[in-house]
Formats: C-alpha cells, structure tokens, sequence
C-alpha cells in the first residue's frame, strides 16, 4: 500500500501540500526523487498526497531542523533497525552538542560584556578570565 492511503479520500495536491508546509512544490518533487516520500497517482498521473504524506513531510521538515541532510533522513525513515538508528543519530547528536557549548561559551562572553561595569570590556573581570584561560597563563 502506497504511503499516501488516504482512506478513499483525493488527497491533496503538490501546490496545496507545498503552500500547508511553506514549501516549494519543486521540493517536494525532490524529495520524492531521493525516495523520501511516495505519493500515489490519479487517473491522470498527478501526484496525490493522503495523510501519511502529511505525517512524512512533517517528520522530515522536523529531521532537517535538527541539523539532519536528507540522505541521513531517508536511512533514518526507511527501517532503519535501533542500531543502524543509533549509528546514525550517535555523531549527530555529539556534533550537537559541542555546537551547543559553542553557543553557550559565546553567549556567557556576550552577556559577561553586557554586565560589566567598566567602560573598556578588556577590564571585566570575566573577559579577563576567559582570556587568561585562552592564553594559557595567569597575570
């Protein structure tokens, strides 16, 4: 049974799937290409997307705002077993988090600037710190 079972329902077309997601109707031809999603056809050979296609667009849209490509993501949606899962995810989730301690390094900098009574940000107190850490010796 083809992803877009919709119950007896026409489904939607490309353009109305595209504008639901904010998306280009040339995406979703793509996705399709790369075997992301699988919609079936009318009489006329037009692409109708059921409720499993909604599922399926919204899954990857999701993927991809975590930082996934979408080679990742069709491995990801297509059986991948626990472990093949946990292969995948394993290295993404780490380079999320050193991203994230990336970010939060630069915002404890910015917000240590914004905090800092002295007019020259080179004399604030943790400015200093994190220099003298960088540089690797105390003064």
């Amino acid at each position: 049974m083809k992803s877009s079972d919709d119950g007896g329902l026409d489904g939607l077309g490309i353009g109305a799937l595209a504008a639901r997601f904010g998306l280009a109707a040339h995406v979703l031809r793509h996705w399709e290409a790369m075997g992301l999603l699988h919609p079936g056809r009318d009489a006329g050979g037009r692409r109708r997307y059921g409720a499993d296609d909604l599922t399926r667009v919204a899954t990857i849209l999701l993927l991809k705002e975590a930082g996934l490509g979408l080679n990742t993501i069709r491995s990801l949606t297509t059986g991948a077993d626990r472990a093949t899962r946990h292969a995948i995810l394993g290295p993404a989730a780490e380079e999320l988090r050193s991203t994230i301690a990336a970010a939060r390094a630069s915002l404890e900098l910015i917000e240590g600037g914004l905090n800092c009574d002295f007019e020259d940000v080179a004399q604030c107190p943790n400015y200093r710190r994190l220099i003298t850490e960088r540089v690797g010796t105390t003064q």
